[in-house]
């Protein structure tokens, strides 16, 4: 790409970025801390102000206290379908886009739409709206991080199904954290503000214990101070800037190391607010016609979920990995390499340990610096 060209695409996200809508999110450590009683009590803030603010979707859960905030708000009829013998709703996406208001509350930004819907999930119809020029209030619970998969299932106990990419936070202008002590939290619980009764007993014994919620707590308050910082930067450095930290995952064939490599970085290069790149080498065994399809079919997914994280993918060929990976460094001018902890079988331990000593010997030359992650 030449230097006009940059230009010309540099002014074009400009003004593409102009026309954008304006978008808020609420974070929450767990369900229950306040995200939509916060969201309508804005929204009602906004409306006496002459905003026209609309409720594209709210769920309230039944709380009192939430669904007394909906009234006084124009709402948006929600799209009514039948799915697999039940009737049920989701936000009205083409609604939104040809009412056009000037803001729409839209919650539970991590919602999977039900089959058959526009896009697959809630996130994908909120870009669109924001595409519109219609300005964004959202919540989501810090659980449905895509790069925290892994952190929050060792933290819960839980294999969290509904994520979103780090990129849609990261896309926002403002973030809000929503916070609430574990106490206060479970004080809620107990007078039934959150659930029903007859489910506390169960939720006190599984997600809302107070080591959990504390630990819960904590990666809401970093990812909001990573986006705050991320702001800063913005506002603060010139437009000719470039950020000099460049991370890059080395990956493999194995689907859940190479899950949580691609995680680990992305949380390492959003906190580092630094470009990030995820390397594959397929080597002559792994070539089409002889890698399995399981494990074909879990390399895609993996890379799928690299691009989505915001990463570059780059896919090469090779006999030798470490002199495909030290030719991708060099080329991208890359910082730090993050690599999966070895783990040696026997009968490879020789031809492995070589490989290994080959990557360390060629890093230490150079100023690129080496992550072993576990």
């Amino acid at each position: 790409m030449t230097t006009n060209d940059q230009n010309a695409e540099r002014f074009l996200n400009l003004i593409r970025a102009s026309r954008r809508g304006k978008f808020k999110v609420y974070i929450g450590m767990s369900a229950g801390v306040g995200k939509t009683y916060r969201m309508l009590q804005e929204a009602h803030g906004l409306l006496k102000s002459g905003i026209d603010v609309k409720i594209g979707f709210v769920e309230t859960h039944q709380r009192p206290e939430t669904r007394a905030l909906v009234d006084g708000l124009p709402v948006i009829p929600r799209r009514s379908l039948f799915y697999k013998g039940k009737q049920l709703e989701e936000l009205d996406l083409q609604a939104v886009l040809n009412l056009h208001p000037e803001l729409v509350i839209v919650d539970e930004l991590a919602h999977t739409n039900i089959p058959g819907s526009k896009n697959e999930k809630r996130w994908q119809d909120v870009l669109e709206i924001l595409d519109a020029g219609i300005n964004v209030i959202s919540a989501v619970n810090i659980q449905h991080l895509e790069s925290l998969f892994d952190e929050v299932q060792r933290i819960s106990g839980i294999e969290v199904t509904e994520r979103i990419p780090n990129r849609v936070i990261q896309l926002a202008d403002e973030v809000v954290n929503i916070d609430l002590t574990a106490d206060e939290l479970i004080t809620r619980l107990k007078e039934g503000k959150i659930y029903e009764k007859t489910k506390v007993e169960t939720a006190l014994r599984n997600f809302f214990q107070p080591d959990k919620i504390l630990q819960l707590r904590e990666l809401a308050l970093k990812e909001v101070a990573v986006q705050v910082e991320r702001r800063v930067d913005q506002a603060v450095m010139s437009p000719n800037a470039l950020r000099h930290d460049r991370f890059m995952a080395c990956i493999s064939s194995n689907p859940q190391t190479a899950r949580r490599i691609i995680r680990k970085t992305a949380r390492l290069a959003s906190y580092y607010n630094s470009r990030w790149y995820v390397l594959y080498v397929q080597t002559p065994a792994e070539s089409p016609d002889r890698i399995k399809l399981d494990v074909q079919r879990h390399l895609i997914n993996n890379l799928k979920l690299a691009t989505e994280l915001g990463a570059v993918v780059i896919q090469a060929k090779g006999t030798n990995i470490v002199d495909c990976l030290m030719e991708e460094v060099e080329k991208r001018q890359i910082t730090t390499v993050c690599i999966g902890k070895p783990h040696f079988k026997l009968v490879q331990i020789i031809l492995r340990t070589f490989a290994f000593n080959q990557l360390i010997n060629n890093l230490s030359g150079s100023d690129v610096d080496l992550i072993i992650l576990s």
